[in-house]
């Protein structure tokens, strides 16, 4: 987002106009769409886009949508239930109209209501989506509805960067594009992977516009980079300056961020009482950065409420925040407020501290070679301290301390400083400080049941993105959440109960939940043996990258660790008769360990399972999948019971 201020006028009236008479009528249908039963250039796709249509107008902050798709196969019949992704409060999807038309030439309108689904909660900000499905929609039908996305207009006051993406789920046969740009702004467009025959957009009085055909549809994999990273797009970026040498554009946005920054933070009297009044003269270094953390965590984050209505603001009357003095007195703010505040802190603790502002790439990667200030969309605060770079992020409600959020963790970032700023990169944490520890006592019985206590340990940045996940939930719901996640770690159906009421609002390092659980039928009988499979808890590894073929970077969210310990006592009378050897597979990056033994009538197996890589290049595929492979032999290996004075042989 970017705000400015300018002032001009701009008329619209040709380009709204225009809007009204596309959405006033439907295309004409071609008879020899009618007749389409597969497309050439995607052999075997259950559905195509026959045309795409997107015409945007950033001075209105409207968006004309339509879409045409021909059901080729039985599978494409999914694509008449129908999504339109909005954000609460901040943007709407209106002017909603569909219809079916069958082989014949029959057509059905939809007169439905659609209703609205959440799908995401992200930043307090509630993700909804308009949700209908199409009628009688069978194979051989085409399937067409078009809509407005309405963020509303600013005029001269904000802006938001523009982009078409081109490439969908799949092919797409012909499509076009336009903006009509919002004038107040300079602006200037890039484009990446456009289709074989496409010609980069132009302007057309004005107005911006593309065209092309036979888009390839987008593959989906696991693990991999944000979908519109990869993706064929073209992006519009706004700005009050020109500037194209991003040597220099850097060197005027720093200016700009550090005054503005300077400016909020600059209370140095009253910041230095508030710190005395959290740390002690005697305390050590880190004692004293952790204290002021823990402090400014308290602080009310506005940033992570859920969205309120205009009404709901305007009942709370909460006050303009012009400086750290106005948090620390009022007790709130958003999550920049509350980082800038910890800066202030620190600094007037006697630490060299320095405002940081990143770029998160939980949506797209970084280059400081693409002058738009827009993708450093986070801030963080840099304390040196006995020669190391520590970064802290108070503002990201739920953050461990000597943590960051995870898509601030490994990204550029720029330094402020009254010279022109500096090009910094983040830390990336190790595997071990992001874990879930399973540990688990169970007993088998004579049927080949497990049953017994389970305490899931979620520490680091896997604790902190369950509690992210679950902030605006009731008990009820997050009881569901865990008991959920805990079934999807045994590759079986079991029972599970959550027995305590963990801690949800802390933002400290762990997160524990206790269970209740049954694992019917795990035990198998073999004549007069018993098998029990030591991969207990190793669902999440069982059928990752199956695929022979990978087309986009495989990419880890962070770095991060399984750990699991189990004791299972065995019934009177049987005994184990072989264990399955030791496993200890370490390719640097991923590191896979299993060990089973016993003592009396105990199985013990450990299980530990590390990934400490980010990003990497598909042609490693094939060795990350054979590596994954030797997981998954590791967790079917199984311990061989048998009755106490059976032979071995039996």
């Amino acid at each position: 987002m970017r705000i400015a201020r300018c002032f001009c006028f701009l008329s619209v009236v040709p380009f709204l106009l225009c809007l009204r008479s596309l959405a006033a009528d439907w295309p004409p249908i071609n008879p020899e769409e009618l007749k389409i039963t597969e497309e050439p250039l995607a052999p075997g796709a259950p559905a195509i886009y026959l045309y795409r249509q997107v015409d945007r107008d950033d001075s209105q902050g409207r968006e004309y949508n339509y879409v045409r798709i021909k059901i080729l196969k039985e599978e494409g019949r999914e694509h008449a239930n129908v999504e339109l992704e909005y954000v609460k409060n901040l943007s709407s999807v209106r002017d909603i109209r569909a219809r079916t038309i069958q082989p014949d030439g029959r057509i059905i309108d939809f007169q439905g209501q659609p209703f609205d689904k959440t799908v995401v909660k992200a930043k307090g900000v509630r993700f909804l989506a308009k949700t209908f499905t199409m009628p009688d929609v069978r194979v051989g039908s085409i399937i067409e509805y078009s809509y407005v996305y309405d963020r509303g207009s600013l005029g001269c006051y904000l802006v938001f960067d523009s982009q078409w993406i081109l490439s969908e789920d799949i092919f797409t046969k012909r499509a076009k594009f336009s903006l009509s740009p919002n004038r107040c702004f300079a602006m200037r467009w890039t484009w990446r992977d456009l289709p074989t025959g496409t010609s980069p957009p132009v302007s057309d009085k004005g107005v911006i516009r593309l065209e092309a055909q036979n888009i390839p549809p987008f593959k989906i994999e696991d693990y991999m980079p944000p979908q519109n990273e990869l993706k064929a797009r073209v992006d519009f970026i706004y700005s009050n300056d020109e500037e194209k040498d991003p040597t220099k554009y850097w060197k005027q946005v720093d200016k700009t961020l550090y005054e503005s920054v300077e400016n909020f933070t600059w209370k140095r009297k009253a910041m230095e009482q508030a710190a005395a009044q959290i740390v002690g003269p005697a305390d050590v270094p880190e004692v004293k950065l952790k204290k002021l953390y823990d402090r400014v965590q308290q602080v009310r984050n506005l940033s992570f409420e859920e969205q309120k209505t205009a009404q709901e603001e305007k009942r709370e009357k909460l006050k303009e925040i012009r400086n750290v003095e106005d948090v620390w007195k009022r007790g709130y703010g958003d999550g920049g407020d509350i980082t800038w505040l910890y800066l202030a802190l620190v600094r007037a603790a006697g630490f060299d501290a320095h405002p940081v502002f990143v770029s998160r790439r939980d949506k797209f990667f970084f280059s400081p070679q693409l002058p738009d200030r827009s993708r450093l969309n986070d801030t963080v605060v840099l304390v040196k301290m006995n020669g190391k770079d520590l970064y802290f992020d108070p503002g990201t409600a739920f953050t461990p301390f000597g943590l960051l959020p995870w898509p601030e963790t490994g990204v550029p970032g720029l330094k402020l400083d009254k010279d022109g700023g500096t090009w910094v990169r983040t830390t990336l944490p190790e595997s071990s400080a992001s874990q879930i520890s399973r540990n688990a006592t169970l007993n088998l019985s004579e049927t080949g049941d497990l049953s017994g206590k389970l305490t899931i340990t979620f520490t680091g940045l896997e604790a902190m993105s369950r509690r992210m996940e679950e902030r605006n939930e009731d008990e009820a719901n997050r009881r569901k959440f865990l008991e959920d996640e805990a079934k999807e770690f045994v590759p079986a159906a079991i029972e599970v109960e959550l027995t305590n009421k963990p801690e949800w609002s802390s933002s400290a390092s762990s997160l524990i939940a206790e269970y209740k659980l049954k694992l019917p039928g795990w035990v198998s009988g073999a004549g007069r043996r018993a098998l029990l499979p030591v991969g207990i808890f190793s669902a999440t590894e069982k059928n990752v990258f199956d695929h022979t073929e990978r087309v986009h970077p495989i990419y880890f969210e962070f770095p991060s660790e399984k750990v699991d310990d189990v004791s299972i006592s065995l019934p009177i009378g049987w005994q184990v008769s072989s264990l399955p050897a030791p496993q200890d597979k370490d390719s640097k990056v991923i590191h896979y360990v299993l060990k089973a033994d016993n003592d009396k009538s105990t199985v013990h197996l450990k299980r530990q399972f590390s990934v400490d890589l980010l990003l990497l290049d598909p042609k490693y595929y094939p060795a990350l999948r054979n590596f994954f492979q030797l997981v998954r032999t590791g967790d079917e290996e199984q311990v061989v019971l048998q009755p106490i004075g059976a032979r071995a042989s039996n």
